[in-house]
């Protein structure tokens, strides 16, 4: 999946970032008040105009040379936002004029001024228009006058906007074709370790200090006859706790990772009980439909016995709940226990994402469940299943046509999930069933 362009929101405190953030957005994400300095993390979502796909970060409030904390804190967004983006809306208010702040700003965006446009905000009326020649001084070519609030122009200012955006140069044919597998999960879990051992080369950087992996990066190499691309990613945290500015864009690369890749290899610490936000990593990785195998690693540092892999596991099994088809494998990245056959397992994962199950075996498969386990009523209506149809792959979508989808409950949509699992496979790949209406 090709990565898509990323526009950024830049300004001083109270200049309309937000409001013009939820205004492209077509809804109220981003918290907004006249206060200085509400925004004080990016936000950052996923949007689309004119059919051009992109993702948007709201900054906060540019305060140079500010001792306050919160003001150097978004002073650092600033800087990454301009790394970061693709395009860069610098974002201005009428009724203020420039001020000095918003000078400093342009100087810092003058390096940047092809991919940079300048929105004249709190533009309502056609009057107002006439001190929209002020802003030529800042010196990043033609302003545009808009209204946020109103939502005056925001057409045309957006079709400028996507008028910037790069464009792309197509995928080559053998990077397409390569298995993209992106290593996930929090800050010290062994992630860079495990890039570096499967690699055989210390790559990226790795020290016991969570988080130093700042970015995600891809490396491309051949493993047993096939080609893939391993990408290591910065760890992720829960959003709260996401304080470090270099942390956010870190965070929102690990996510952008997990949305290009084909398989998620998500790592765990075996030293410590698996936490809330290891369960978020593999729903959001489920939820995206990816192919998802799970490595516990620091096997090594884990008294135990016969029985512990096996009680460890069922204690994972019973946190995850509905992900319990993501296989579980013990690894020790430090000495090199395990470790190819936990890339081996995510390779087979990603064969059972491409499997396409023939439509007379999966009716077979169902009238065997139907009559092991007819569907309940639905009220006085008795409730049948006609047929089903995989009516797409990675990941895998299981049609079923019904006199009364409402009457399919979730225990009922668990057990035939049970069923095709038991027959078919689909280890570690997330499945989809939908219930349509046929008399």
């Amino acid at each position: 999946m090709k990565k898509k362009p990323v526009i950024a929101l830049l300004g001083r405190p109270n200049v309309g970032k937000s409001t013009l953030f939820n205004r492209i957005l077509r809804k109220r994400i981003a918290i907004v008040d006249d206060q200085p300095g509400v925004t004080r993390d990016r936000k950052y979502q996923s949007a689309d105009w004119a059919g051009v796909a992109f993702d948007l970060i709201d900054t906060g409030g540019y305060v140079p040379g500010s001792k306050d904390i919160f003001e150097q804190a978004i002073r650092e967004q600033v800087h990454y936002a301009i790394d970061e983006a693709d395009v860069i809306i610098f974002v201005v208010d009428v009724t203020t004029g420039i001020t000095a702040l918003d000078e400093e700003i342009a100087r810092i965006l003058q390096r940047v001024q092809s991919r940079v446009i300048v929105a004249v905000n709190k533009i309502d009326n056609e009057f107002r228009e006439v001190d929209l020649g002020e802003f030529y001084k800042l010196g990043l070519g033609d302003p545009f006058a808009i209204s946020a609030m109103s939502g005056r122009s925001m057409g045309d200012f957006l079709d400028a906007v996507i008028a910037l955006l790069p464009r792309k140069v197509a995928a080559r044919d053998e990077e397409e074709a390569a298995i993209r597998l992106a290593v996930l999960g929090r800050p010290n879990v062994g992630k860079s370790s495990y890039v570096n051992a499967i690699l055989g080369l210390d790559k990226q950087i790795v020290t016991p200090i969570p988080g130093t992996t700042r970015d995600s990066v891809d490396t491309r190499f051949r493993y047993k006859e096939r080609d893939i691309i391993i990408i290591d990613t910065a760890g992720l945290r829960k959003r709260a706790k996401v304080k470090e500015n270099v942390e956010y864009f870190s965070t929102v690369r690990s996510y952008s990772a997990l949305e290009k890749c084909d398989i998620a290899m998500v790592l765990i610490d075996a030293t410590m009980p698996i936490a809330d936000q290891d369960q978020k990593i593999l729903q959001s990785a489920a939820e995206a439909g990816k192919g998802i195998v799970l490595g516990v690693n620091k096997w090594d540092a884990v008294e135990k016995d016969s029985t512990t892999a096996r009680q460890f596991e069922k204690d994972i099994q019973e946190a995850l709940k509905d992900l319990a088809f993501i296989p579980i494998m013990f690894i020790s990245v430090l000495n090199k226990i395990r470790i190819h056959r936990l890339l081996d397992t995510a390779l087979s994962v990603f064969d059972e994402c491409q499997r396409e199950v023939p439509t007379p075996d999966l009716n077979d498969l169902l009238r065997s469940a139907i009559e092991k386990n007819h569907p309940p009523a639905y009220g006085t209506k008795w409730v049948k299943i006609n047929y089903v149809v995989q009516t797409r792959k990675n990941p895998p979508v299981f049609t079923f046509f019904t006199n009364e989808p409402r009457g399919i409950k979730q225990n009922y949509r668990n057990y035939l999930e049970n069923q095709i699992r038991a027959q078919f496979g689909f280890l570690g790949v997330p499945i989809r069933m939908h219930f349509r209406q046929k008399n």
